[in-house]
């Protein structure tokens, strides 16, 4: 592969950025192993802002004030920071937590509380206006109907990442940008934005041939682009895994506020199940709605052995534990205290999660997308969610927020 050596003067980065950027068995128990007293962190913490962005701020804070955390049951949430644990276990301040963590394995609930209080401390994430609460989502693994050829019931192609796709890691030049990627093609010699949802669907790029399914409904595939993982249900029954391999490097746009702005949909409609609906009744003006969300988003085909679908961390999603997080902020891996409600309900949602993902319309300090697991079920109560929560981040204890 060709590699491609890019100078960039910071006085007219924020341009390239604005084109670019787009916008997861039973063992013995040993006693939790005591350690040395760490130093005390600083009672307030303001990293420094990227790209020119206000930075957000991380508050440390007392276990006390994570809503019911001494009455929540572990189990679940430790057998999600094993999964994390596979690939924090190789970084500098995660090794010595992880390995106490997997000689623990899934304890008594006292003892996981004890490992937890012993080994992290938990930071309040606020955003950079001083603000404490934000949207708080949820996503899912849907099931199409879909087919590997072209048929008159499967129309509508699922692609695989394009060769003419170029990835651009700034983070050598910058590092305060190693977790930006910026998409383009070349055009001659030079770089350029790459296709659109619009010229995608048009035809456009390396597509022809890179085709890995067809399948029957176009909003369907829309919505598995913004899951970033789903299945496919073939003519014979066998369901196939297909997760996220890149994205065309555009930013995403919500269909529902365009419903909404347009007068399409009234605001407390425009949940997927809402959008859905619309689609159903107006098969005409769909292309044109979904080209108001230029960013595209292409997949590969997993192995039936996954357990569930790899988040951005490269390790399985655990249902109703783990959440996407805008990394730029909450570093993946770590161990996320969630206090929200259930979808459309005031019945308090208070869990300890881990931000195992990530995703194009996830961007923000208090911000994240709930897990909810695979199928119809599932479905709703992601579809459903769009509320107000709080988030504190577990960082092990001497380590600095914004550890990544």
């Amino acid at each position: 592969m060709k590699k491609l050596n890019i100078e960039i003067n910071k006085k007219w980065l924020a341009l390239v950025l604005s084109v670019f950027l787009a916008a997861c068995t039973t063992v013995s128990k040993p006693p939790v192993v005591s350690r040395p007293q760490p130093v005390t962190p600083p009672p307030k913490v303001m990293p420094a802002p990227t790209a020119g962005l206000p930075a957000p701020l991380f508050i440390v804070s007392k276990w006390e004030m994570l809503p019911d955390w001494q009455t929540l049951d572990l189990a679940l949430s430790q057998t999600a920071f094993l999964q994390s644990c596979r690939v924090l276990k190789n970084k500098p301040h995660w090794q010595e937590v992880c390995v106490q963590a997997e000689q623990l394995g899934v304890s008594d609930n006292a003892t996981l509380h004890a490992f937890y209080e012993e080994w992290f401390t938990p930071y309040q994430v606020l955003n950079p206006d001083g603000s404490e609460q934000g949207m708080i989502t949820g996503y899912y693994e849907p099931l199409l109907k879909g087919s590997r050829f072209k048929t008159p019931r499967f129309q509508y192609p699922l692609y695989a990442a394009p060769n003419d796709l170029l990835t651009i890691d700034l983070g050598g030049v910058y590092p305060q940008l190693k977790d930006l990627r910026l998409r383009g093609r070349l055009q001659g010699k030079r770089i350029v934005p790459y296709y659109n949802r619009a010229e995608i669907d048009a035809g456009a790029g390396e597509m022809t041939g890179n085709e890995l399914f067809w399948v029957e409904n176009e909003i369907e595939l829309f919505f598995l682009h913004i899951q970033g993982s789903g299945r496919i249900e073939l003519p014979d029954g066998k369901q196939v895994k297909v997760g996220y391999a890149d994205q065309n490097g555009h930013p995403y746009q919500s269909i529902g506020k365009r419903l909404v702005e347009t007068g399409e949909l009234k605001l407390e409609e425009a949940s997927m199940q809402g959008i859905k609906g619309w689609a159903e009744k107006n098969p005409d003006k769909i292309d044109m709605l979904l080209e108001h969300n230029p960013s595209y988003v292409f997949l590969r085909e997993l192995p039936d052995s996954l357990s569930a679908p790899l988040g951005a961390l490269g390790v399985p999603l655990t249902n109703e534990y783990s959440i996407a997080v805008d990394r730029t902020t909450i570093p993946l891996g770590a161990p996320v205290f969630l206090a929200t409600t259930y979808p459309n309900d005031s019945a308090p949602l208070n869990r300890l999660m881990l931000a195992q993902d990530t995703g194009g319309a996830i961007k923000g300090a208090v911000r994240a997308d709930f897990f909810w697991g695979f199928g119809e079920s599932a479905g709703t109560q992601a579809g459903k969610m769009k509320q107000q929560g709080r988030l504190w981040v577990l960082f092990p204890k001497g380590a600095e927020p914004m550890l990544n």
